[in-house]
């Protein structure tokens, strides 16, 4: 390779060109717009206007978790500890076809802008704005990790300076995320995924060539290198880890962001079945790249040469592992688009996470706590410095944490911990939940994982839960060198367990508190969440918050302001209701509505008819003010269905009302009426048609 003092000016360039495919990518992107009217801009930044399509929409949703992180991860513990221990790539898999199953659907039907709009809509803003940090803290703290592992990639790899790698990096990624929101992203995400796939898999037969590697047989990768679980308490802790995986994956915005943003329900829900496979295959490359790093010499490679290379290689060192297989067992012009297409990757997984929490902190923040009524306009400007000052955090971050990893791995406990729960219980159960639950399991799981302990981030257990494994000679050794107290291993289930608490106590004190407020054990002045009977006038009178997002206004006076876009433009009177209601019933029972149901149809009609507008009075009422969003496609043939339905009942209603007339007037009208009422019109025949002519014309002779 070429090198220009200590930089390798090969690798540095596929680097740079495959930075401004990705910047050209993502700012050619930024000019789409959606094609359906009436879409809000804030829609159209944090969701594409909910209009990504199957096919960027399988990129975009397999890149929820496929990105630089996944395929180097996946290499180093394949050359670490075995394939037995590869769990991301099945656990993520299982996390998007779940959420697919329990979550895509309804999240998408409901319209939803955000992960936290259910949990503002049933727990109140302020609760929402207590779930925000856990969610906040994953996405920056994923972001800053990213950029951390890219800057040591590029240090160590092409001996290029740390700090303005990460700086020039995150601020690629900050500036087309600014200008195209989610459309960037999506669009980026279809490189990124092609650059992974193109540059890993060309790589690996020159690799898998390489002298110093030797001969691969099935045996390797089913006996020597499957790895082992260890038995015992490690089986428990091996379990632990795979459900933090699975359902752990569910509740982060990068996920629903592209779930919400899709253009039907079923489509997100499809969506997320078809990213689950694609997340395993994806998986493929950098577990046969840790294979070869396995069965590779490193004595006969440039390593040792070039980089002062300690054999075997540094514990430290193995997390590049992926990169090192591309530059040192592959030629110059494949290790060319091999460290490019990997450090594309991971330079395009920042932007979702930093898309993400922007989009958070300035809807279900900034818009529903602090500024109730502020502007569209507004709100976007919020979220546009939020993406600054996010990127900025994480940037910062991952030049001044050394364990920022150790950060993120906290907080990743904290999202399966405290949001999982959470979220399930709300999207499903709603009705069993209320503030003073969440709060309580929210500080439940905060503390049982807390007590737990971190190694990575040297918080030490305040409790040694069954099954402790007290600390080896080895990290004893090492912390000692480091001047720090060995931590041992916490080998009991405890993330599990202070879930499955926090999702226990969700429901029982929420049940708990709503018994004692309405049996009158607790006066009603005490119920300090005004959740269950201390609800105020104005949040009593309106109506189910899923039914859209509103501003309930009365005398310019602001009523009530919930987390979902409007979608109902019409209000049901009581008496409209009633009759709608049976002729569903009848039409369920396939009977015919009878005479004095039709008879009632037609006065109720007829009242509607007479009103006067000038008569109808709203000061007792409070005037809420919607707008409307435009339906899809399909939505709008299905609503076409029912307005078809609908007119075809009203149409049968009318003729059971005219026979019903018809049958008292006298003999010489009954007939005509009642056969209009019973048979479509009557078409003349073209010979009628001439006799009718003829009489005319020799009339008027």
């Amino acid at each position: 390779m070429d090198f220009i003092g200590d930089i390798d000016l090969l690798g540095l360039l596929s680097v740079i060109i495959f930075y401004f495919v990705i910047l050209g990518v993502g700012m050619w992107a930024a000019q789409k717009k959606s094609n359906v009217e009436g879409v809000s801009e804030e829609e159209e930044t944090m969701l594409a206007g909910r209009n990504i399509g199957m096919f960027v929409g399988i990129f975009t949703m397999t890149a929820t978790w496929v990105g630089g992180g996944y395929i180097n991860g996946t290499a180093e513990i394949v050359f670490n500890d075995g394939l037995v221990w590869c769990q991301a790539p099945f656990g993520y898999a299982l996390s998007l076809m779940l959420g697919g199953i329990f979550f895509a659907n309804k999240m998408r039907t409901k319209g939803y802008v955000t992960m936290l709009d259910p949990l503002q809509d049933a727990y109140g803003s302020r609760m929402g704005g207590l779930l925000f940090l856990p969610a906040l803290c994953g996405e920056v703290f994923w972001s800053a990790g990213i950029l951390a592992a890219l800057g040591a990639t590029l240090a160590i790899i092409l001996k290029v300076p740390l700090d303005p790698a990460v700086v020039i990096s995150a601020m690629i990624a900050i500036f087309y995320t600014w200008i195209g929101g989610l459309y960037s992203v999506a669009y980026t995400d279809v490189v990124q995924l092609a650059c992974i796939a193109i540059g890993l898999w060309v790589c690996i037969p020159f690799a898998w060539a390489h002298p110093a590697v030797a001969t691969i047989q099935l045996t390797d990768w089913t006996e020597k290198w499957m790895g082992e679980i260890g038995g015992g308490w490690w089986n428990a802790h091996y379990a632990d880890y795979f459900l933090l995986l699975t359902f752990g994956g569910i509740p982060w915005q990068v996920y629903f962001q592209r779930v919400l943003s899709s253009k039907s329900a079923g489509k997100a829900e499809l969506l997320s079945y078809i990213a689950a496979v694609g997340c395993l295959l994806m998986a493929v490359p950098p577990v046969l790249i840790g294979g070869i790093a396995k069965a590779t010499d490193w004595n006969k490679t440039d390593y040792v040469q070039l980089h002062n290379g300690i054999l075997p290689i540094p514990k430290e060192d193995t997390r590049m592992i992926l990169p090192m297989v591309l530059q040192y067992l592959t030629p110059p012009i494949i290790a060319f688009f091999g460290l490019g297409a990997v450090s594309a990757a991971v330079m395009s997984s920042a932007d979702s996470s930093v898309l993400s929490a922007a989009s958070m902190f300035a809807r279900n923040v900034y818009k529903l706590i602090f500024r109730q009524g502020a502007s569209e306009r507004e709100i976007m400007w919020v979220m546009r410095v939020a993406i600054f000052v996010v990127g900025g955090m994480a940037t910062v971050m991952a030049l001044t944490i050394p364990t920022i990893y150790g950060l993120w791995a906290l907080c990743s406990d904290l999202v399966y911990v405290i949001l999982f729960p959470q979220l399930l219980m709300t999207v499903h159960f709603s009705e069993y939940c209320n503030t003073y639950g969440s709060l309580f399991a929210y500080c439940l799981g905060l503390f049982i994982r807390l007590i737990g302990g971190e190694k990575l981030v040297k918080l030490p257990p305040l409790v040694h839960f069954p099954g402790f494994e007290p600390p080896s000679e080895e990290e004893i050794a090492d912390a000692a060198l480091t001047g720090r107290r060995p931590f041992g291993t916490q080998l009991f289930p405890f993330r599990t367990v202070a879930m499955m608490l926090s999702m226990i106590s969700l429901i029982s004190v929420s049940l708990l508190m709503t018994w004692l407020f309405k049996s009158k054990r607790l006066r009603k002045e005490w119920d300090l969440f005004k959740c269950v009977v201390n609800i105020p006038e104005d949040q009593a009178q309106m109506k189910d918050p899923d039914d859209g997002e509103m501003i309930g206004m009365t005398r310019n006076e602001m009523k009530k302001y919930a987390s979902v876009d409007d979608t109902n433009g019409h209000v049901i009177v009581p008496e409209e209701e009633v009759a709608l209601r049976r002729r569903k019933e009848s039409l369920a029972r396939g009977e015919s509505l009878d005479k004095p149901r039709a008879r009632a149809s037609a006065d109720l009609m007829r009242k509607q008819m007479s009103v006067d507008p000038s008569d109808i009075r709203l000061d007792d009422k409070p005037d809420v003010k919607r707008r409307i969003r435009p339906l899809s496609k399909i939505d709008r043939r299905e609503s076409l269905k029912q307005i078809k339905q609908g007119l075809k009942e009203g149409v049968q209603e009318v003729k059971e009302v005219i026979k019903e007339v018809a049958d008292h007037l006298p003999d010489g009208h009954r007939g005509s009426i009642a056969s209009i009422a019973a048979q479509p019109r009557y078409k003349k025949l073209e010979k009628d048609i001439k006799e009718d002519l003829k009489e005319t014309h020799q009339t008027e002779l």
